[in-house]
């Protein structure tokens, strides 16, 4: 059996990653961490007091770095469901993964639908020289943009050197008007409103033709399988892994 913790305990993701876990044949549930009523404060309380060989961490972006850095320091194999690292705090957790041969499990999204849905925008990108980014989440999501929308971009941008094509010179009235450029010119907009739960779409637009890949997400169910997925692998392949694409 793996032994599991999970992180944010009382969150919504947290109690849906509990059921998730409860009711799987091979994990068992050891921990319930959360500063806020969890059966454990912090991770710290929780290793002192049971075996953990996986901890899924579902907590606010502020947290994440830290409770990564201290796992992976302390023999504790990681997988981040937490957006809002960034590219350096990303390059340090898989230095230090590697160092420690630690599993380190980092996925903006555990929705297989999702992860489809960064592979054709991927694909869509060599043969498009124009995209843009439109992600829209619920009112109480504080990172934005999204750690799908930041893993989209970056996954477009290994297929195509800009986005922008033919683009007039550009003045934006309001700023923020043409939402953020990141990763080889693409914009990103970040829409937050009561009513989502989690959607993308990839617009790309070339002469004559829009092309749109959208994926929505109904409840944090779909999330379930894809965690799971990501803690069996952890449990037999100690590495560093950024994407759910890279085992699936």
């Amino acid at each position: 059996m793996i032994n599991v913790a999970v992180c944010g305990s009382n969150g919504k993701m947290g109690q849906e990653v509990i059921k998730a876990v409860t009711a799987s044949d091979d994990m068992t549930l050891v921990a319930k961490i959360d500063i806020k009523d969890g059966e454990f404060a912090t991770i710290k309380d929780a290793k002192d007091s049971v075996r953990i060989d996986i901890l899924i961490d579902f907590t606010q972006p502020k947290s994440i770095y830290e409770n990564a850095l201290y796992c992976l320091n302390n023999g504790i194999n990681i997988v981040v469901g937490t957006t809002g690292l960034s590219d350096e705090q990303i390059s340090e957790l898989k230095t230090l993964s590697e160092k420690e041969k630690l599993g380190c499990f980092i996925a903006p999204n555990f929705s297989t639908g999702a992860v489809l849905m960064m592979k054709f925008a991927q694909i869509a990108s060599k043969y498009f020289q124009n995209a843009e980014i439109i992600e829209l989440h619920h009112n109480q999501k504080k990172d934005a943009p999204s750690g799908t929308a930041v893993r989209t971009a970056l996954m477009m941008s290994e297929e195509n050197s800009d986005f922008t094509r033919d683009n007039c010179p550009e003045v934006e009235t309001i700023e923020g008007a043409r939402g953020a450029e990141s990763y080889n010119n693409i914009h990103i907009h970040s829409v937050r409103l009561p009513g989502y739960i989690a959607s993308q779409e990839v617009i790309f637009g070339a002469g004559g033709q829009i092309l749109t890949i959208r994926h929505d997400s109904m409840n944090r169910e779909c999330y379930m399988d894809g965690v799971l997925r990501a803690v069996r692998y952890l449990n037999e392949n100690h590495k560093f892994i950024y994407g759910l694409d890279k085992i699936i």
